[in-house]
């Protein structure tokens, strides 16, 4: 009886962590996104292109060097 309720309050434990390391995961990931964004928009971008366009045209050449 005693493991059991160590058990489900452990498994407890478990689930309210890894779901707080998900949303730091998530904010993190999508605070870099955005800085990402922000950078390729302001320096990388040509002619009027997207920041999608251009992070496609980067790769591209980042695959021929």
């Amino acid at each position: 009886m005693v493991k059991s309720k160590l058990v489900k309050a452990n498994e407890k434990i478990a689930e309210k962590v890894v779901g707080t390391f998900e949303k730091i995961e998530d904010a993190v990931a999508g605070g870099y996104t955005k800085i990402e964004n922000a950078f390729v928009g302001r320096y990388l971008t040509k002619n009027g292109e997207s920041v999608e366009e251009a992070k496609q045209r980067l790769k591209k050449e980042a695959n021929i060097q």
